[in-house]
Formats: C-alpha cells, sequence, structure tokens
C-alpha cells in the first residue's frame, strides 16, 4: 500500500511555520527504512498495511510534542501484491504522457 499523509501541529507562531514539527515527523519517517518521498505538501510512504500505520502513527506522536492539537490528513492505495508503486506509479504516467506527444 501506499500512504501519502500530512501532519502538522497548532501553531501560535506569528508566521504559521512549522518546519520544526515536520521535520520530527520526516524524521520518523526517513528512520522507519520504508520507501518514501517528502514534497513540499505531504510525505508519501509504501509499505504493508501494519508498517505503514506504525509510522504515521510515530510521526504524529512526534509531531504532537509542538503543539496541543495534530491535524492528519491521509490518503491510501490499497492494491494487495503490488509493491514498487512508488516509482512504478510514476513510470506508468510518463510513458503514456509520452505515447502522446
Amino acid at each position: 500500500m501506499i500512504v501519502a499523509f500530512s501532519v502538522a501541529p497548532s501553531t501560535e507562531n506569528s508566521d504559521g511555520s512549522v518546519h520544526d514539527a515536520v521535520a520530527a515527523a520526516v524524521q520518523i519517517v526517513r528512520e522507519s527504512g520504508l520507501p518514501h518521498s517528502t514534497s513540499s505538501m505531504f510525505t508519501e510512504l509504501e509499505g504493508e498495511w501494519d508498517e505503514v500505520m506504525d509510522v504515521v502513527k510515530r510521526a504524529t506522536e512526534a509531531v504532537s510534542a509542538y503543539g496541543s492539537r495534530v491535524s492528519l490528513v491521509l490518503k491510501a492505495d490499497i492494491r494487495p501484491g503490488y509493491t514498487g508503486e512508488l516509482t512504478g506509479k510514476l513510470e506508468r504516467l510518463e510513458q503514456a504522457i509520452e505515447t502522446r506527444k
């Protein structure tokens, strides 16, 4: 499965910055050893249900140290029997684009 998630604390920073909290979450993801990718808005993580959800839970707990409230947005692509889809889906997309030229 692939999970795309974003986690952030409530903040009282005048500029709304949450980068320290997000860094704590991304560190959990990177240390998990699971395939992952982080962009400016989401982190994608690939693995089995229990291991992916464990990482999301630990990342959320890490962020909770930075505020009294945490927002978690999560989207999952559950496709049993498939692995390598973090890159596989993108490769198929690029191939489809090339065939349209």
